[in-house]
């Protein structure tokens, strides 16, 4: 059986390279040119290759500030597939969105009972900001309300992949209009959800939760 190759090898011994000195917290990123001449390939080729890593989130090189690693993120590498995707048939919009509410469902008992105190507080301060917005002069729609609730439920699993696939559900929800929805019937009934269900949290009913969370996920694949 053949190897599949996932990167070039230029690619690789650059990732190679970043991965080794991400691993040694001391360590310092060199010039470009100085990554060219260490890996032997030209400075030109190595431009090219930095913007991969950029394109996924590995590094970020600015001006007098030079290169530097970030901490990992899964999200990058999914948003820019997740682009390609739903500009090339937007039906994917809708795989996409089934798999996210499999996760959050799948996850949701887990993240829910490592929610403390403070992590239920905040939740209930953007239930509280939300419905403000639903019921004022004129209606604005909560859409960062709405993203941060989502993703603050499961943040304390801390689970990168889990995350970084919400994340990029969130940022294709607003890029194909999703947040500009402008029933407010339906807005209400989201957050009467959202609600309960931070209310159910709080009193350690997760089952009830839980349930909250199916029917509301219901509601958007009816919307869909």
């Amino acid at each position: 059986m053949v190897k599949q190759t996932i990167f070039s090898e230029k690619q690789r011994g650059l990732l190679d390279y970043l991965i080794e000195k991400a691993r040694d917290p001391q360590a310092e990123i060199p010039s470009i040119q100085k990554i060219s001449a260490d890996l032997g390939v030209s400075t030109a080729c190595m431009r090219e290759q930095m913007e991969l890593a950029k394109n996924l989130g590995i590094i970020t090189a600015q001006p007098r500030k030079g290169i530097e690693i970030l901490p990992y993120q899964f999200k990058p590498a999914v948003e820019k597939s997740l682009y390609y995707a739903i500009n090339l048939n937007q039906s994917y919009i809708y795989q996409f969105s089934e798999m996210r509410n499999h996760l959050e469902k799948a996850y949701f008992l887990e993240a829910a009972r490592l929610l403390d105190e403070n992590s239920i507080n905040e939740l209930k301060t953007l239930v509280k900001l939300a419905q403000n917005k639903l019921q004022g002069y004129p209606v604005q729609i909560p859409r960062l309300e709405h993203r941060n609730y989502h993703l603050s439920i499961y943040k304390p699993r801390n689970n990168v992949f889990l995350i970084g696939f919400l994340e990029a559900y969130w940022d294709m929800y607003e890029q194909v209009g999703l947040d500009l929805y402008n029933d407010l019937e339906y807005l209400i009934k989201v957050w009467e959800y959202h609600q309960q269900i931070v209310e159910k949290i709080e009193l350690r009913d997760f089952d009830s939760a839980y349930q909250l969370l199916i029917t509301h996920l219901e509601l958007i694949d009816k919307r869909e």
